[in-house]
């Protein structure tokens, strides 16, 4: 596997904020194949001439063929602050996602109860009572439309696993390329069409809000057929 140069788009002693490549894991996984994390790692160890291990904290993360914008921690205390961001809903993440079809209407929001299967790594809408059910609810905007096609503009409440693939297929429109809860409309080999567009949270160590944004890749399809990237 070759891997993608990885963009860092800040950094500074706490933070460092670079786009996660399409199809490569965040960290490291069965497959043995190279990780952003280990990659950042190394990076910093080599640009700062770091003796020893150097400390890059994974405080959230992206489904392997996912691509965008993404924060690591520098220091305990960046990653303990940040988790607590995202455990208390005040670390916001905006996606885009290109859907099959078309949604309920040209903005809501959508709630299930959902459930992972650890043993195939799959997620399911469950109802609210059964065991392990945990909410997910994510709001949606309609951008554009195209062949059939629904730009989607995704800010999450929740941070679920899979939770966008998930939900987007449970009301008819799952995502373009997505191979595991596509399967019906999308063909092997198809690249899933969901990308972290914006992240935005308030600095561990000073007052101040940030905002980072990374356009999907405008060449490539079907981000290619829209407006918006153009």
């Amino acid at each position: 596997m070759t891997v993608q140069p990885v963009t860092v788009l800040y950094e500074d002693n706490h933070l460092l904020v670079v786009v996660k490549p399409i199809n490569l894991p965040v960290q490291s996984d069965r497959s043995g194949s190279a990780d952003l994390l280990n990659l950042l790692r190394a990076d910093l160890k080599k640009r700062y001439q770091k003796p020893g291990n150097v400390f890059v904290g994974l405080v959230h993360r992206l489904d392997r063929p996912v691509g965008g914008v993404m924060v690591f921690a520098k220091t305990s205390k960046a990653a303990a602050r940040l988790s607590e961001l995202i455990r208390t809903r005040n670390f916001k993440k905006t996606y885009y996602a290109v859907a099959r079809g078309v949604l309920p209407s040209r903005c809501g929001c959508l709630s299930h109860y959902l459930k992972k299967e650890e043993t195939t790594n799959t997620v399911k809408v469950v109802a609210p009572s059964e065991p392990g059910a945990k909410e997910a609810i994510l709001n949606y905007q309609v951008l554009e439309t195209r062949e059939e096609l629904s730009l989607i503009r995704v800010d999450l409440v929740t941070g679920r696993p899979h939770q966008i693939r998930v939900q987007l297929a449970a009301v008819g429109t799952p995502l373009c390329g997505d191979q595991k809860y596509g399967h019906h409309v999308n063909c092997p080999g198809q690249q899933i069409a969901l990308w972290a567009g914006q992240i935005e949270f308030k600095h561990p160590t000073r007052p101040e809000l940030m905002r980072f944004t990374c356009k999907p890749p405008q060449n490539d399809y079907p981000w290619s057929l829209f407006a918006l990237f153009k």
